[in-house]
């Protein structure tokens, strides 16, 4: 019987079946993943296109042992949402972390209400705007 053991010092290949099973479930949102002592992998399109992958938020997660959603700053996916979580033992202690692409993040719908009364205030000199039915001075 064949098996995979996941633990600290795992490699791309020990991380491999579990990223691509969450890849396929995800509809293929791309996957990473590293173990604490050693780089791991990046799944993208149905493809390993890394098997030597580490990013800043990975490394973040082990060392703080949290679930972060962010937008990295730098790395492969900057500029992107993610999220990113810990793999831990029973005990709680972090020894690896998986992350996706956070979808969820790219259409986070309390900026976009945020933005949305800003524009409406440049526009139409305040928020909400006059009605269509009201005179256009009445915009000003």
């Amino acid at each position: 019987m064949e098996g995979h053991i996941i633990s600290a010092s795992s490699k791309a290949e020990d991380l491999f079946s579990v990223c691509m099973a969450l890849h396929e479930l995800l509809n293929k949102l791309p996957v990473t993943a590293r173990s604490r002592d050693y780089p791991g992998l990046r799944i993208e399109d149905g493809n390993v296109v890394d098997t030597e992958y580490s990013g800043p938020i990975l490394e973040q997660v082990i060392a703080e042992n949290t679930v972060i959603k962010t937008t990295p700053q730098s790395g492969t996916y900057r500029g992107i949402p993610v999220v990113v979580a810990p793999l831990r033992t029973r005990e709680g202690e972090a020894f690896g972390a998986i992350g996706v692409v956070d979808i969820t993040g790219i259409f986070d719908l309390a900026t976009l209400m945020e933005h949305q009364s800003e524009i409406l205030k440049q526009v139409c000199g305040k928020d909400p705007c006059p009605l269509p039915k009201e005179r256009i001075s009445s915009k000003r």
